[in-house]
């Protein structure tokens, strides 16, 4: 059983910028240094920036800063679209007209709708595979790429995600940290990084009906190594970062999507960003609502939904 989080990436309270903890050594090669903090985040940003990762939404609460929360559009009905984010980004009785949503291709829609998963009772320790939600927006979504694909297979584990938002930014041995911003990056520039996935935790059947003993299970974790191997597995695994792109979420990140890349190259959404322990640093832990689960509903509240088992 998992224990209760430690902090969650919705509510440390450094102020949204651009996203994720990176390691130490690709921060410095990117050019990171003392007096320069702010800068290094140049491959975490092209990676973001790839077109398979068009669909993500930026979220604001006033029009003008933006990635409060992030989300992923999957697809449009006719003149509404639909975006998938995370259950926590919204409080309870709040409507979708909280944000205001901004497209990868700058267009600032409105909400319209909110879906909120059944199984979501809003206690991230023991309900983060159920942090899900759906959001509509009054208007289509014409330039976030192509409709994305969801993830509907139970292969996982041990796969390499890719997870992108506009949150917070540090590196592995400070974990975020507000001296990472800039002035010049004041921005809402999305970022990315990777992990393998090494906890996949099964869904609860039925749901447990005390949510604030049970865990109701339904996420995938990853963990950020030291480049040392000096960071000991929680599962027994390798302690080595995967790439020199591997890292965490930063708050801000929170309802951004992971992504695995399937056997026939096809890029799916296998994960909601939901929440991590400590202040994502070296042997922190990052944890994704598992979407595969989740397909009846997905389709119940959007019918158009793509789906790929793999």
């Amino acid at each position: 059983m998992r224990l209760p989080v430690a902090v969650t990436m919705a509510f440390l309270t450094i102020a949204p910028a651009q996203a994720v903890i990176i390691l130490d050594s690709t921060w410095a090669e990117e050019g990171g240094a003392v007096g320069s903090e702010a800068a290094g985040f140049g491959a975490a940003i092209e990676l973001a920036n790839q077109p398979q990762f068009d669909a993500l939404i930026s979220f604001s609460t006033d029009g003008e800063t933006w990635g409060t929360c992030s989300g992923t559009w999957i697809g449009n009905d006719g003149d509404t679209a639909y975006v998938l984010t995370a259950g926590h980004c919204f409080q309870e009785g709040e409507t979708a007209a909280k944000y205001s949503y901004r497209t990868q291709g700058g267009t600032v829609l409105e909400g319209a709708g909110l879906f909120v998963h059944p199984g979501w009772t809003g206690n991230l320790a023991w309900r983060t595979g159920y942090d899900i939600d759906i959001v509509t927006l009054v208007g289509a979504v014409t330039d976030g790429g192509e409709q994305p694909a969801i993830y509907a297979g139970t292969g996982e584990k041990d796969r390499i995600l890719t997870f992108v938002g506009f949150g917070s930014r540090g590196i592995g041995s400070a974990g975020q940290d507000a001296i990472y911003y800039g002035a010049e990056n004041q921005h809402d520039e999305k970022a990315a990084a990777v992990g393998r996935i090494e906890r996949v935790e099964e869904a609860v059947q039925p749901l447990p009906e005390a949510a604030d003993e049970t865990d109701a299970g339904n996420y995938l974790g990853v963990v950020l190594y030291a480049e040392d191997g000096s960071t000991e597995s929680p599962y027994g695994g390798e302690s080595i970062p995967v790439s020199r792109l591997a890292g965490l979420l930063g708050s801000g990140d929170s309802g951004g999507s992971a992504w695995i890349e399937t056997a026939d190259g096809t890029w799916a959404i296998a994960g909601v960003n939901s929440n991590g322990t400590g202040k994502a640093a070296y042997g922190d832990k990052s944890w994704f609502v598992r979407v595969s689960a989740h397909r009846e509903w997905i389709a119940s509240v959007f019918p158009g939904a793509i789906f790929i088992e793999d």
